[in-house]
C-alpha cells in the first residue's frame, strides 16, 4: 500500500499533523497499535491546559504579560546547558523554545479557535517557581483550561481526521504496530510491522499483543508522533538522571501502558539522533485512582498554595518544595535527601476547607463539569463551599486518603498506610502550630504563608483556587485530611532531535531524509524545547506546535 505520508501515532501531535496534511490535499495513513477508541492519545486524558501569553483571559483578570517576560521565564526554567560544542544537544531546543513562546504570545490563541477550541475564563498559576526572578517558574498566571478539558483540545482534531477518512484523504490503520522504518538509499520510505488481534478494550485500558499478520506501508515521508516513555517504568529507570537521586522503588503511572517509548529506539536504529533522554517530568503529588483504567493508574493533585507538605518522616518540606511551586526541585529534594531516599512517598495534611477550594485533580474524567462544558456546574463546584464531586470521591474512597477530627487520630491513620509507623504526632503538631502562629496577620515570615497571601492578590486564585487563610488546627475548618503522595510518571522532555521543520536529524546533524517527528517523541520539538523544566500548559501546546510544523513542512513539498 502506498500513500503520501505515514503518521505513526494517533495522539494530538499526529492528529494536528494529519489535519495540516489532509487540508492541503495530501493522502495520509494514520497508524496506531491501539484501537479506534484511543484516538486523541494522552491529550484526551489531560486537564486541557494551554500556555498562552498576554491573552484576553489574562487581561480580564488583571494580569499583565508579554513575550519578553514569558521568554525570560522560559529560559530561566529551561536552563539549557548543552550548548556551544559542535552538534550540541540543545542547539535546536533553544530555537524551538523561542519559536514556541512567540507562537504562544502571537497567533496561537486565534489559531486554536479555528478548530473550535474554546477556553474557560479562568487562568491558573502553575509552577510559581524557585523564588528567583531569573529562575524557574511562571511570573504570572498562564495556564488556560479548554472547555471540554483534554477532550476539548483533542476531539476537534479527531473529528477532522474522521472527516478526512470519510472523504478518502486519510486511512486509519488501528491495531497496527510499527516495528521497522523502511530506509532506501538513506531515505525513510515507509514503515513495516505486525497487525494485532482486534481488541475492544475501553480507551486507556490495556489491549492484547497477539500478532495475526504483518503489513508494509510505503510513503514519501513518515512522521513519528508516538509519545514518550511514561508508561514504561523500566525505561524511565534506565534514563533516570543521577542529579535526581535514585528512582523510587515504586512509582504509579500517569499515562496508559501503551505509552511505551518503543519507537524511539526503532528510530535510532534507522539512523536518528536521540538527545536529552535524562530530562523527564514526573509529578510528586500522585495518588492511586480508586477507579483505575490502566495498571497503577495515577491521578495528580493540582494543589493550591495552602496544603502542608511533609516528607515520609514527618518534616515539613522547605522552600521551594511547596505546593504549586517547583515540581523538579521537590522531586530532587525527596530523592536526594539521604534519610528520605529509601521512602517513596510524602504527605499532604489539609483541612476540609483547604481541600474544598484548593484541590483540583488533573484529568478530563476528574473534572466532569468542565469536560461536559457545564457552566452552572463549574460555578457551583469551583465557587461553592463543598469539595468538587470528584475530589470528594477520592477523599471517601481513595486508598491514599485518611480523615480524622483531631491530629493525633489523623497521624495514627496515616501511619496505618505505611509498612511501619514513621510519623510522630508531636513533631507534626509542633510544626503545624508554628505555621498556625503565622496566620494572625495578612503578612508573615513563613515563605508558604507569604505565598498564600500573594496568591490571593490575584483575583483568579482568590475566587477559585485559594481558601481564606486559616489555622490548620482550627476545628471550624475541619475535619483534617492526610493524603499519601507518590511519584507519578508522566512526560519525557528529551527525544528525537528535529530542526524547525520537524525533520529528524542524524548524529552528524544532517536530516534523515523522509523522517519527521512531533510531540513528546521529539521532546515536543528539537529534542527538548522545555529544557530541564516545564511551565505547565506547554505539553498540549508543544504537541500542537510541533505537529503543525511537521504537517506544514510536508504539505509544502511537491
Amino acid at each position: 500500500m502506498n500513500t503520501d505520508i505515514v503518521i505513526v501515532g494517533g495522539g494530538l501531535a499526529g492528529l494536528v499533523a494529519a489535519h495540516e496534511l489532509t487540508r492541503s490535499g495530501k493522502y495520509v495513513a494514520l497508524v496506531d497499535q491501539e484501537n479506534a477508541a484511543n484516538l486523541g492519545g494522552q491529550a484526551f486524558w489531560s486537564f486541557g491546559g494551554l500556555f498562552l501569553v498576554n491573552s484576553p483571559e489574562q487581561r480580564r483578570l488583571g494580569v499583565r504579560d508579554s513575550f519578553d517576560l514569558a521568554w525570560r521565564d522560559w529560559q530561566g526554567s529551561a536552563g539549557w546547558d548543552r550548548l556551544g560544542a559542535p552538534l550540541a544537544e540543545d542547539e535546536w531546543a533553544v530555537q524551538w523554545g523561542r519559536a514556541y513562546v512567540e507562537f504562544a504570545a502571537g497567533e496561537k490563541r486565534n489559531w486554536l479557535s479555528r478548530p473550535d477550541i474554546k477556553l474557560t475564563p479562568m487562568v491558573g498559576w502553575a509552577e510559581r517557581g524557585a523564588g528567583k526572578a531569573l529562575g524557574h517558574g511562571n511570573s504570572v498566571p498562564r495556564f488556560h483550561v479548554a472547555w471540554g478539558t483534554g477532550t476539548g483540545v483533542s476531539e476537534p482534531f479527531a473529528c477532522r481526521a474522521r472527516e478526512a477518512a470519510r472523504s478518502g484523504r486519510l486511512i486509519f490503520y488501528h491495531r497496527h504496530r510499527v516495528d521497522h522504518l523502511l530506509v532506501e538509499a538513506g531515505r525513510v520510505k515507509g514503515v513495516s510491522g505486525v497487525t494485532l488481534a482486534p481488541d475492544d478494550a475501553p480507551r486507556g485500558a490495556p489491549s492484547n499483543r497477539q500478532v495475526i499478520g504483518d503489513f508494509t506501508l510505503k510513503a514519501d515521508a513518515v512522521i513519528l508522533a508516538t509519545g514518550g516513555i511514561g508508561g514504561n517504568h523500566e525505561m524511565v529507570r534506565r534514563y533516570w538522571p543521577e542529579r535526581l537521586g535514585a528512582p523510587p522503588a515504586r512509582m504509579i503511572t500517569g499515562v496508559p501502558a501503551h505509552v511505551d517509548g518503543r519507537m524511539l529506539d526503532i528510530a535510532a536504529g534507522a539512523g536518528a539522533r536521540l538527545v536529552n533522554r535524562d530530562r523527564m517530568w514526573h509529578y510528586v503529588e500522585g495518588v492511586r485512582n480508586w477507579a483505575p483504567i490502566w495498571p497503577d493508574h495515577a491521578i495528580r493533585i493540582l494543589p493550591g498554595p495552602s496544603p502542608l507538605w511533609f516528607d515520609a518522616l514527618g518534616r515539613r518540606l522547605p522552600f521551594p518544595a511547596l505546593p504549586g511551586y517547583d515540581t523538579i526541585a521537590t522531586l530532587k529534594y525527596l530523592r536526594t535527601t539521604p534519610d528520605l531516599a529509601e521512602h517513596d512517598h510524602s504527605w499532604f495534611i489539609v483541612t476540609e476547607t483547604m481541600m474544598a477550594k484548593e484541590f483540583a485533580l488533573s484529568g478530563s474524567e476528574q473534572n466532569q463539569d468542565i469536560t461536559n462544558r457545564n457552566l452552572l456546574g463549574v460555578l457551583r463546584s469551583r465557587l461553592g463551599k463543598a469539595a468538587p464531586r470528584e475530589v470528594a470521591a477520592f477523599r471517601d474512597k481513595g486508598a491514599d486518603f485518611v480523615v480524622a477530627d483531631d491530629l493525633d487520630t489523623l497521624v495514627g491513620r496515616m501511619n496505618g498506610l505505611t509498612d511501619r509507623p514513621l510519623l510522630d504526632a508531636a513533631l507534626i503538631r509542633a510544626q503545624i502550630e508554628d505555621r498556625d502562629a503565622q496566620m494572625a496577620n495578612p503578612y508573615a515570615k513563613d515563605a508558604q504563608v507569604q505565598g498564600i497571601h500573594n496568591s490571593r492578590r490575584y483575583r483568579g486564585d482568590r475566587w477559585a483556587r485559594t481558601s481564606a487563610p486559616h489555622r490548620v488546627l482550627d476545628p471550624a475548618a475541619g475535619p483534617l485530611i492526610g493524603v499519601k503522595l507518590h511519584v507519578l510518571t508522566r512526560k519525557s522532555l528529551g527525544g528525537l532531535q528535529t530542526d524547525l521543520s520537524s525533520r529528524v536529524l542524524t548524529p552528524d546533524g544532517t536530516p534523515l531524509e523522509g523522517l519527521y517527528a512531533a510531540g513528546e517523541a521529539a521532546g515536543f520539538g528539537g529534542g527538548g524545547l522545555h529544557g530541564y523544566n516545564a511551565l505547565e500548559g506547554t505539553f498540549l501546546g508543544g504537541c500542537i506546535f510541533s505537529g503543525r510544523a511537521a504537517g506544514r513542512a510536508l504539505a509544502g513539498q511537491a
